[in-house]
């Protein structure tokens, strides 16, 4: 099971983490939230199953998340913790169908009093909506997907599929990056809705097994039989129909029976690493290991090739790669996965240490399968040349070309996040640098200290706010970082020479 803690507090959400009696209830991931459309985008990511949620934040509070969480019929059971004992908060509580409403300061026996029994009211509910949602393809999807991991299926997916009591598993894989990319031009929805159709026109004629999508992995269709059938047959007949479909060779790779469903998943995707994509042959049936090469080491030759902006020295460091595969005559699946994995790692790396902030955007070599879907070595290295070209130009520019030097990048990260309790050890962390080289540096910079600009740009944007009649002075506190409105007033007075209610009168008078 999964949580998430929502409050703008950081000192909050480290209570709960450390109050809340977390394994007892079997919740294994904790996420946090600073307000309520982080909480929202985190909620559709990873579907918590309990969210504890503070009332009032900036920006987003816990009405709004309430009302969220309500039309999205989202099936968390919510729980509200807050310091605000108010008829409002709790009546939209209550409205929002809020599971239970505690107040801070926390209790610790009332907290996992309050978590025991929502945990046990979702199971109860979420034990009736599978039921009722058995027939449900992503539902479906996901149960299978969580049985891979299992010695056999669970009792209510074997019902379904009414195979009680199989003694023998075989699992196929269908890596589906071709097809979406060649044949759907990128709709993996409808790839996926597709082929799976197809697959699974051929396993229900004798009830040998099922298709569906693995929602635990990326990109992935598996294949699940049971008993004793003609497996290889079967894979070949639906190769050849999604071949007649669509125009596009996907490779299918079965593994061998066991009576431990997680072994015979295993053993698929074991065959799979080992499918030479050259000769499309499985390297298991050949005598002898196969060796990996390892983009990890050449790092040192790519980095200074890269550093040099010299186009032929990195043809040359890849050229000597690739020519270490050709004369191999073998490259696996599992090759391909290692390559793409090592050179994510090698990017990722060299874009920290120049501090360059779009990784993202940078050009992405995925497209070395020719018209009918088979892997070309020769498109293979046209594409990493690509990508290795336009880091080593991002790198080269960045190293001699004047750029926002990072006290610059410290004070703009300032500036997005004024609201938040800015930490100097946070800012260390983030930018890689001591406390000490910030604190000096930000100083000669802007002739202020970090702690005395959070303030200047707080009472900047809160000036701005005291404009709007309408909004009170603890709720112009909140909402420019400050817990205690008194506090504020203080600081305010302290740098304005005057309370935010005088400044908002004289703002009216003028």
């Amino acid at each position: 099971m999964k949580a998430i803690i929502v409050d703008d507090e950081k000192h909050v959400r480290e209570g709960l983490l450390l109050l809340a009696d977390w394994e007892t209830f079997g919740i294994e991931m904790i996420l946090e939230a600073a307000d309520g459309n982080q909480a929202m985008k985190l909620i559709s990511e990873h579907q918590p199953e309990i969210i504890f949620t503070d009332m009032s934040m900036p920006r987003c509070d816990g009405i709004d998340l309430l009302r969220w969480i309500n039309d999205n019929k989202a099936s968390a059971k919510t729980i509200v913790v807050s310091g605000y004992d108010d008829f409002k908060y709790t009546r939209n509580a209550i409205m929002y169908g809020s599971f239970d409403y505690i107040l801070k300061p926390i209790n610790p026996t009332e907290l996992n009093e309050t978590l025991s029994r929502a945990v046990a009211e979702w199971g109860k509910q979420n034990s009736v909506r599978l039921t009722n949602l058995e027939n449900n393809r992503a539902v479906f999807d996901h149960l299978l997907s969580n049985s891979l991991s299992q010695s056999s299926l669970p009792e209510q997916v074997a019902l379904q599929l009414n195979v009680v009591g199989c003694q023998q598993y075989t699992v196929a894989v269908i890596p589906m990056a071709v097809l979406i990319h060649k044949a759907f031009k990128g709709n993996s929805e409808e790839a996926f809705k597709k082929v799976i159709e197809t697959c699974n026109h051929y396993l229900s004629k004798e009830n040998t097994g099922v298709a569906f999508q693995n929602m635990s992995k990326e990109e992935e269709i598996v294949l699940l039989f049971w008993g004793i059938h003609d497996v290889r047959k079967i894979v070949n007949e639906v190769l050849l129909e999604i071949k007649r479909e669509t125009e596009i060779y996907c490779p299918i790779v079965a593994g061998n029976s066991s009576d431990q469903l997680m072994v015979a998943y295993e053993l698929a995707n074991n065959k799979l690493a080992k499918l030479n994509l050259l000769t499309l042959t499985d390297r298991a049936n050949e005598d002898g290991d196969y060796d990996l090469v390892y983009l990890l080491d050449y790092s040192e030759k790519v980095k200074w090739s890269i550093h040099s902006g010299s186009i032929d020295q990195i043809d040359h460091i890849l050229d000597e790669i690739f020519v270490t595969i050709e004369d191999r005559g073998y490259f696996t699946m599992g090759q391909l996965e290692v390559w793409e994995e090592q050179f994510s790692i090698l990017k990722e790396h060299w874009l920290k240490e120049y501090e360059i902030n779009y990784m993202n955007s940078i050009y992405k070599g995925i497209h070395y399968w020719d018209q009918g879907g088979r892997f070309s070595f020769s498109l293979f290295k046209e594409e990493k040349k690509k990508e290795f070209y336009e880091l080593m130009e991002l790198v080269y520019d960045c190293k001699y070309s004047t750029k926002k030097n990072t006290v610059q990048m410290i004070e703009e990260y300032i500036r997005n996040n004024y609201q938040k309790d800015i930490k100097l050890q946070d800012i260390a962390d983030r930018f890689f640098l001591s406390r000490e080289y910030i604190s000096r540096k930000f100083k000669q910079e802007y002739q202020e200290t970090i702690t005395d600009y959070v303030t200047k740009i707080r009472l900047e944007k809160a000036k701005e706010l005291l404009g709007n009649p309408f909004l009170k002075i603890y709720e112009i506190a909140e909402t420019v970082g400050y817990q205690n409105d008194k506090y504020f007033i203080k600081v305010f007075k302290k740098r304005e020479g005057q309370t935010p209610k005088e400044y908002r009168l004289s703002l009216q008078s003028q």
